[in-house]
């Protein structure tokens, strides 16, 4: 099989869901940040929205409010989420960026989920952690969280498709070996 420094990335690449208290650089986040938006996109429209957020309150606060839309919901294991003190939705990562886009076309989503790899990928070569945050998603159009990101800089007209903890990994944590699903590629000749 070919072997090239962008596969090796790709293969390294791991959820990291235990950070250390480091701060990315604010180097590092610009060159993520500029990887993501150099992801394909439908129609080459670019109507994406990245927002880092950097500062320890805000994160919280974010985090309690996610929290808040799940203590609303009727599923349970969202109301255990909203009640438990210690349940933090980004894994206490110094940085979050979250991914928005206007939910007008119908691959806003992908759009996102193609920049979310690209900016895995550039964390990945620069030795830095990341992991793929859902909950923002599916909270996002709650009152109280719409009011708070709109405050952080997600555009009012965008629906959040996902968000990317950054940060550097807890070294005393271990980090799964990936294996691959056997049956999972089928070549047609």
């Amino acid at each position: 099989m070919k072997i090239n420094e962008v596969i090796e990335n790709i293969k390294a690449r791991r959820s990291v869901r235990t950070f250390t208290d480091q701060q990315v650089s604010e180097e590092d986040l610009l060159a993520i940040l500029e990887a993501a938006t150099y992801a394909p996109n439908g129609m080459h429209y670019e109507s994406w929205h990245f927002t880092a957020i950097r500062n320890c309150d805000k994160l919280i606060e974010l985090n309690n409010r996610i929290k808040g839309a799940f203590a609303k919901s009727d599923d349970l294991h969202l109301q255990e989420r909203a009640h438990n003190p210690n349940y933090c939705c980004y894994y206490h990562a110094p940085t979050l960026v979250i991914v928005s886009n206007e939910p007008t076309q119908w691959w806003a989503g992908m759009d996102c989920a193609c920049a979310i790899e690209n900016m895995f990928l550039a964390s990945t070569s620069l030795g830095i952690g990341s992991c793929w945050i859902n909950q923002l998603g599916t909270t996002c159009d709650d009152p109280e969280v719409r009011e708070f990101i709109t405050f952080l800089g997600v555009p009012e007209n965008h629906k959040v498709y996902g968000c990317v903890a950054l940060g550097f990994a807890n070294p005393k944590t271990l980090i799964k070996t990936k294996a691959v699903k056997v049956g999972t590629v089928t070549i047609v000749k």
